[in-house]
């Protein structure tokens, strides 16, 4: 199984990046490959200049047709996710997320921004056709903290994201066993 992560913070490292790195940890412990992306992957000018076949655009496009499932993490800036995520986000084609689950995270400075998932990030992976889109983890930046080695994440948050990649891997196991079925 292959799942795509995609860190959409512009600073790296960052909280959000800290919780996907969690998550990568995590998903590897338990045979999963991942493929790490963030947005410092990309040119600055292929985003803001829509580069549809930039380099770096099309090797993300072809790590995500071939993975089951995307983790994408975000910072909440305004009320919305990041605006160089949205970047990327506008080069993908349409149907990018067909047939994938969907697992979004997102850290910001209050809990005021915690329904920025719900109503800014979700419809834009729904457009994406994502097949199955998770409830997500929210953590406040109070409960992520950077450290000089290592970053602290609370542990009610811990548990939040264990059980959401719990759901996330039940999800892919489902696709996985409905598109062998379909197959045989």
């Amino acid at each position: 199984m292959r799942v795509v992560t995609l860190a959409g913070s512009p600073r790296f490292p960052s909280r959000s990046a800290a919780l996907l790195t969690r998550s990568q940890k995590i998903l590897e412990s338990r045979g999963v490959e991942v493929l790490p992306w963030n947005i410092q992957h990309f040119e600055p000018a292929d985003l803001i200049q829509a580069r549809f076949d930039a380099p770096a655009i099309s090797l993300f496009k072809e790590d995500l047709a071939s993975a089951q499932g995307l983790i994408i993490a975000t910072p909440v800036y305004k009320a919305s996710y990041s605006g160089a995520l949205k970047t990327v986000l506008d080069l993908l084609p349409e149907r990018a997320l067909e047939n994938k689950v969907v697992l979004p995270v997102a850290t910001a400075g209050s809990h005021a921004h915690m329904l920025a998932i719900d109503y800014a990030l979700k419809p834009v992976l729904g457009a994406l056709k994502a097949r199955d889109i998770l409830h997500g983890v929210f953590a406040n930046d109070s409960q992520i903290i950077p450290g000089e080695r290592d970053v602290q994440i609370d542990d009610v948050i811990l548990t939040r994201l264990n059980d959401e990649l719990d759901a996330f891997l039940n999800a892919l196991n489902r696709l996985h066993r409905v598109s062998a079925e379909l197959v045989a």
